[in-house]
């Protein structure tokens, strides 16, 4: 797969999460489905920033424009993310942030897959999007599984943050019993 086809198959994974979460029995069931959301799109988010938006800002003449919009509604997923990130099993705003959360995974994927994508892979020869497909599944496997609106999203910074930020996740994660991907 290439690095937008990897991209691509995280969004239909999400979907299918979204999915998930609304035909789940229990609290329980529900909230594992939570806990698997803020990884996979926490993991997704820290890896565009990373690797792909440095690569559109470079590549495409409105590359700037595009990718400082993104990263804007990388904010508001990972702000939300944050407050999932934060409630019990049982509470109550759970579904009403799962909702803000969906309508803005949603309109960003409809706008990455139909604006987006289609001009960086324009912009890209094949052999560097198999090789950033190649660089993405690798990089999943020591990206950040949490949210940290606050950290830094782009280069220099975000080099130096992403590999800290992804160390004490996982050392959370394990403490917490968190499933890992």
């Amino acid at each position: 797969m290439d690095g937008l086809e990897v991209l691509v198959h995280d969004h239909r994974m999400v979907e299918q999460l979204f999915r998930d979460y609304y035909s789940a029995a229990s609290p329980t069931q529900r909230r594992a489905v939570v806990e698997l959301l803020i990884r996979e799109l926490s993991k997704h988010a820290a890896l565009e920033e990373l690797m792909v938006y440095p690569l559109a800002r470079k590549v495409l003449p409105d590359g700037k424009r595009l990718v400082d919009d993104h990263l804007g509604e990388h904010m508001a997923v990972k702000e939300t993310l944050a407050d999932l990130d934060r409630l019990g099993e049982d509470d109550e705003r759970t579904d009403e942030l799962i909702a803000r959360l969906r309508r803005d995974v949603e309109a960003h994927v409809l706008e990455e897959e139909g604006e987006f994508m289609p001009k960086l892979r324009e912009a890209v020869d094949q052999q560097r999007l198999d090789e950033l497909g190649r660089m993405l599944v690798k990089a999943k496997q020591t990206a950040p599984t949490r949210p940290h609106p606050h950290a830094p999203d782009r280069p220099p910074m975000l080099t130096f943050a992403g590999p800290v930020a992804a160390a004490y996740d996982r050392f959370r994660d394990r403490l917490q019993r968190r499933p890992r991907t």
